[in-house]
């Protein structure tokens, strides 16, 4: 039918923004449980990933699948509990925009130098918005970056490449969900030595719990399962651009549940990341020799 290419286009590109809203509403969740005080770094982590274990186990025995850990890999595993927790306690030390610029240009290195490891070449326009849209996330964040500990700066570029892992793991996946709920169950067991570990600091309030669970359940269990969908048919440096947009929604996410400002500034850079990540979208659509397109 002619009409189908645009419609898988259509509905890859609805999926991409659903993944990437998802994304930036952990930032958003987590800021609200840590920065309040309702929870702490390692409890916020253990129910982020035991809601979101339950949740996606509970989808897949709807869904007639295998439940448990028939799918997923322990590497993919390890990198899911590195970034949950290394993001949470990083974040107990680092300002927002200190912490967004490390956490994207990790996940930006890792996914790039992968890519070009692999064998792929972007094309001269995805370098281009690929620069832009960096260039806009040095300048949104610009204005809230202050010297940062050793410590926190360490456990969020950790984060950063774990995140890059984990995604990239997911690449061949022909089933997401089975796939992102075998990872999530392996995952669980990690973190619960974790709370152990800090048991006299564990803490949680009921607010600080349901940020938490809905952190796990809808933005990192949801949200992975449909970025493992859409993460087939991207290159990683075209990934890896993508996902620079989510500081932008983190922002707007900022401005409608934290009370904070909208500046003259955040907007001039969101135009520059949206824009990079436009000028990636179409320089990956150019015709390549011979008339076809990528």
């Amino acid at each position: 039918m002619p009409c189908h290419p645009y419609r898988e286009r259509l509905t890859t590109t609805a999926l991409t923004l659903l993944a990437l809203v998802a994304f930036a509403a952990n930032s958003v969740l987590c800021r609200l449980a840590l920065g309040t005080g309702a929870t702490d770094a390692a409890g916020f982590s253990t129910i982020r990933l035991g809601s979101g274990a339950l949740a996606l186990l509970l989808l897949v025995r709807l869904t007639g699948r295998r439940p448990g850990k028939s799918r997923g890999n322990w590497r993919a595993a390890a990198a899911l509990f590195v970034y949950v927790v290394a993001f949470s306690f990083a974040y107990l030390s680092l300002a927002a925009g200190t912490g967004a610029l490390i956490l994207f240009g990790a996940v930006q290195g890792t996914m790039i130098l992968a890519g070009l490891r692999s064998g792929e070449r972007p094309r001269l326009w995805e370098w281009c918005g690929l620069f832009l849209a960096l260039a806009g996330l040095v300048l949104l964040v610009l204005p809230g970056l202050s010297a940062p500990t050793p410590t926190g700066s360490l456990l969020m570029a950790v984060a950063g490449v774990s995140w890059g892992i984990y995604s990239l793991s997911g690449r061949g996946s022909t089933d997401p969900l089975a796939v992102t709920a075998g990872n999530f169950a392996r995952a669980v067991p990690l973190v619960l030595a974790l709370s152990l570990l800090t048991l006299p600091t564990l803490h949680a309030s009921p607010k600080g719990a349901l940020l938490a669970a809905v952190s796990g359940s809808l933005a990192s269990a949801g949200g992975y399962v449909v970025w493992y969908r859409v993460l087939r048919q991207m290159t990683a440096t075209f990934a890896a651009t993508v996902q620079l947009a989510v500081p932008v929604l983190a922002a707007a996410g900022g401005v409608l549940f934290l009370a904070e400002q909208v500046t003259v500034r955040l907007l001039f850079s969101a135009a520059a990341i949206l824009g990079g990540v436009g000028l990636a979208v179409l320089g990956r659509r150019r015709p390549l020799p011979g008339g076809t397109r990528e």
